[in-house]
């Protein structure tokens, strides 16, 4: 476990012999130790994290402490057991016909922007990051060369992280944006590249309970009607699949 400034953490998972995840996949982890949903104690069911990084024979996860679940696993240390399973779900796609890579990430979820970089390469990819405050804006670490915007004017662009994208897309719109974020910032960016015909992909995130489709509680509207289930046909789903980003589909700010 590592910090990344004040807020978050860095959680290192020693798994070998796992699967390659595919970037923006996800795995179900939860302590091992002190179960049973008391305050002291971690929750009974898992929690969905993005796979942020792949390093050797380590998996790695963004974590900050927002409740019961991740105060459990912000806690561990060196030699703690740790229950996985992962990766799941549908990952990003590469861009095709000559399109620049855009990532756009806001809060946690940049993890999983991590790992796209990591895969396409620091060169092929602008990277725009936007926080709520100071003490979170270290978590632009986790990536290279990104461009920052905060809420609170305290780095980068005073204002949302889309208004980056809105300058980006009017320098050159022959592009493919990756974002994962708040529900706010997803709507805010899938509305943007519709205005712009611009392909995206959305990496969402939503309460899983099981994390391979069998429970429905991360299902979100598809365009056209009919529902879409978080865990398996996504999380990454493309924008043109959704007439809105639903108010629960997005990562903690």
């Amino acid at each position: 476990m590592r910090a990344l400034g004040e807020v978050y953490r860095v959680l290192s998972v020693s798994d070998p012999g796992a699967p390659e995840p595919q970037p923006g996949q996800f795995a179900m982890i939860a302590a091992a130790a002190r179960w049973g949903g008391g305050e002291d104690e971690r929750p009974y069911l898992p929690r969905a994290f993005s796979i942020a990084r792949r390093a050797g024979e380590e998996s790695q996860f963004l974590l900050e402490d927002v409740g019961p679940g991740t105060r459990r696993l912000c806690e561990l240390k060196a030699g703690d057991e740790l229950w996985a399973l992962g990766p799941l779900g549908v990952g990003f796609t590469a861009p095709s016909q000559g399109r620049r890579a855009i990532l756009v990430g806001g809060g946690v979820g940049i993890a999983p922007l991590a790992i796209l970089q990591d895969a396409l390469g620091v060169d092929t990819t602008t990277v725009l990051l936007g926080f709520r405050d100071a003490p979170r804006t270290a978590g632009a670490e986790l990536l290279s060369g990104a461009h920052l915007a905060s809420d609170d004017g305290s780095a980068g662009h005073h204002g949302p992280v889309t208004d980056l994208l809105a300058e980006e897309l009017g320098r050159d719109a022959h592009a493919v944006v990756y974002a994962c974020g708040p529900s706010g910032m997803l709507e805010a960016v899938r509305a943007l590249c519709a205005t712009r015909t611009v392909p995206a992909q959305l990496a969402l995130e939503a309460g899983m309970a099981c994390g391979y489709g069998a429970c429905f509680g991360c299902a979100v509207p598809r365009r056209g009607g009919g529902y879409l289930r978080v865990c398996v046909d996504g999380p990454v789903i493309d924008a043109a699949e959704l007439e809105h980003v639903d108010e629960h589909a997005g990562a903690v700010a």
